[in-house]
């Protein structure tokens, strides 16, 4: 994980002091780029703990289409308490952007919406009909909706390339996925945003029966709050450790569960807390 840590290093020394909407105030470098190889391993960040289990309760959640906290798969994820208005809706936010786009919003505890196009099950039709393609893209950045949302899409839109297609292999050898996030909390988000889409991106290539390789992750805003410079000066004192494998039962990317998910071997030194800035 040294390009992450490489990034908050960078944004802590050169990055511009800034105010914001939390009115908490940041350090941010605009316009980075970082990129992971999946087949060294899981990036997930190990000098500090993630709790790897929130990442995947979220993904599956953001899979199923779901907009509200009180849906069963986020009972042990409180990530979007801070937003949700008193029913714990959303708004029509990632979940409903990538399986439901154009579609109608659900309500608690449903799921989040019907109709409309599926993204997800687009992108996975055209990684295995058209590996070629340029445009596998999915987006959350819907202008129509992003006011009805309580929290515009942070990770904005994602672009999945097929590498390695010959004659040998005409429907290609590895997924890459390039991640294009808006604003980046480096402290907080960052980590989790990777791991995500590490996590996506594994579960795509598997179902088309690809190799995970590179995750691009381009970050516009990147930026440092205020009061985290002190817990990332720990953590970038710290000596990373050997990256855990991932593991994932042989099922399709829609049809995994929590209980299908496994990482082993995630070594990490010990968590670090950050406030939440709203």
């Amino acid at each position: 994980m040294r390009p992450y840590l490489d990034l908050v290093r960078d944004v802590i020394e050169r990055g511009e002091r800034r105010m914001d909407r939390t009115g908490v105030g940041t350090l941010a470098v605009f316009g980075a780029q970082t990129r992971y190889d999946l087949r060294d391993g899981f990036p997930i960040v190990t000098t500090k703990k993630v709790l790897f289990s929130a990442v995947v309760r979220e993904l599956l959640w953001f899979l199923r289409g779901a907009t509200n906290i009180n849906d069963d798969l986020t009972q042990h994820t409180p990530i979007w308490d801070a937003w949700a208005d008193a029913d714990g809706e959303l708004g029509p936010i990632y979940g409903f952007q990538w399986r439901h786009w154009g579609g109608t919003p659900g309500g608690a505890g449903g799921a989040g919406g019907a109709g409309g196009i599926d993204q997800i099950q687009q992108a996975l039709d055209q990684i295995r009909d058209n590996p070629a393609s340029r445009r596998i893209i999915v987006s959350a950045w819907n202008v129509a909706d992003v006011p009805k949302m309580k929290l515009p899409p942070c990770h904005a839109f994602f672009q999945l390339h097929v590498g390695g297609i010959d004659d040998a292999h005409p429907r290609g050898q590895w997924l890459d996925l390039q991640l294009y996030q808006r604003s980046a909390d480096l402290a907080l988000g960052v980590p989790f945003n990777i791991a995500s889409y590490a996590l996506l991106q594994s579960m795509m290539a598997q179902e088309c029966g690809l190799v995970a390789r590179h995750f691009v992750h381009t970050l516009g805003d990147a930026h440092v709050y205020l009061n985290h410079v002190e817990g990332l000066k720990t953590q970038l004192a710290r000596e990373p450790m050997p990256l855990p494998r991932l593991v994932l039962a042989a099922k399709p990317t829609l049809a995994q569960t929590f209980d299908d998910i496994a990482l082993e071997g995630y070594q990490h030194h010990p968590f670090i807390r950050f406030a939440v800035a709203v």
